[in-house]
């Protein structure tokens, strides 16, 4: 017999670790789904191993896009609905699920589940690959009776934040091609043509203008120190992505990016929104409000939203409102908070929030339409601006040396 210590989910959904006598690493597998326990990580005598079937954690894989979550949750109510079993639908679901990282973790999910694990435990083992949202409404659909229901409830809210991501995606393509394209044309001038223009100038038997001197002097530098360039820009992108992972560097940088000059209130805007169209989706769905917070902090990307949700969710299990722990860090808008505020005493909590989601997602497409409309023009403004400095420094020695011939 061998002692293991394993970690993983229970029945409920609730992560648990503790150790077991087992002969082999498959028999204590087995002696814990009998107690009710799915296992994601086992480790015997200094050894950790990684369960595969159900308890696969998926780390390596990246998250299914919001549109094939909410299409699945949407499917699987009309197949739940429509009197099909948990299991059956899954099956369906299973066949027709094209997403390379879904199928696999949806045929998991059903396995765990004709073991006897409920649906919401079954998600809360693949947490890379289910956000947290879906396992605390659909245990509360679970035990509620409405799966069908809660189902719908979360494909119209993926579908919302879907919605709201690809806006901005598609808003953004157009200046990064700009930037791209504009990248591209200096290095073109640089690399091909100024070397060209540069002996050219040097053959003229004049003093330089001050313009042709700077734009000789950098494209000296970039021909002979474009490697170092290279070297520091690579050195200090790891350098800053080391200490983004960092949790003093997260929150950092979070906290730079909400004081940022035109996208820090467009940062503010969004996640103010996700917060309340998250939060009024759970308690429209039958979640507590302290597993609902729970779930709302644990969805936080923002580092800076998540220590004031941490402070929220204290000061709710105490007994105290929510509306002074949000105050505190000075990043939610007034207006939701005095929204928030009303809904705790009138007991409507979540339709305040629904009204603060909707205004809030109107306000972020008013000021991203906006700033696109200020970002373009200053973008064509400063790659013009650089193009004609360019024009300009090599067309003044030539203009001054032919004044000199006449």
């Amino acid at each position: 017999m061998a002692l293991f210590t394993y970690s993983g989910y229970d029945v409920q959904g609730k992560k648990v670790r503790g150790t077991t006598d087992a002969s082999s690493e498959k028999a204590a597998i087995g002696a814990l789904k009998a107690q009710g326990i799915f296992p994601t990580e086992l480790k015997a005598g200094g050894v950790r191993s990684r369960i595969s079937g159900p308890g696969l954690s998926f780390g390596l894989r990246r998250q299914p896009p919001l549109a094939d979550l909410a299409t699945m949750n949407r499917q699987l109510a009309t197949l739940v609905t429509a009197g099909l079993s948990l299991d059956d639908a899954l099956e369906i679901l299973i066949e027709q699920t094209l997403n390379p990282q879904l199928g696999p973790a949806l045929r998991e999910v059903r396995q765990a589940v004709v073991e006897g694990a409920p649906f919401s435990a079954a998600l809360a083992q693949h947490p890379t690959v289910f956000p947290k949202l879906l396992p605390s409404m659909i245990d509360v659909g679970e035990q509620s009776g409405r799966l069908g229901e809660t189902l719908l409830e979360l494909a119209d809210y993926l579908d919302n934040q879907a919605r709201i991501r690809s806006k901005v995606q598609n808003s953004l393509a157009y200046p990064v091609l700009m930037a791209a394209v504009g990248i591209g044309v200096l290095a073109f001038l640089f690399v091909y043509v100024m070397p060209k223009i540069v002996r050219i100038v040097q053959d003229l038997e004049t003093d330089l203008p001050l313009p042709t001197q700077i734009l000789l002097g950098v494209s000296h530098s970039i021909s002979r120190f474009w490697w170092l360039g290279a070297l520091l820009l690579v050195v200090g992108i790891v350098l800053l992505w080391r200490y983004r992972h960092t949790e003093a560097g997260r929150l950092t940088t979070d906290r730079l990016w909400l004081k940022a000059p035109l996208i820090g209130p467009l940062i503010t805007l969004q996640l103010s929104a996700r917060f309340s169209r998250t939060l009024a989706t759970l308690l429209q769905a039958g979640v507590p409000l302290l597993q609902a917070l729970e779930t709302c902090r644990n969805l936080a990307a923002n580092r800076v939203y998540h220590q004031t949700l941490d402070q929220t969710l204290e000061s709710v299990r105490e007994g105290g409102a929510m509306a002074p722990p949000l105050h505190h860090q000075g990043i939610f808008p007034t207006m939701m908070l005095q929204m928030v505020a009303i809904g705790e005493e009138s007991g409507e909590l979540d339709q305040m929030l629904v009204k603060v989601a909707e205004s809030f997602e109107h306000q972020f497409d008013i000021q991203v339409n906006r700033f696109l409309a200020l970002l373009e023009p200053l973008m064509i403004l400063f790659m013009g601006g650089v193009v004609g400095f360019i024009v300009l420094s090599i067309l003044l020695p030539i203009f001054e040396a032919s004044q000199g011939l006449g």
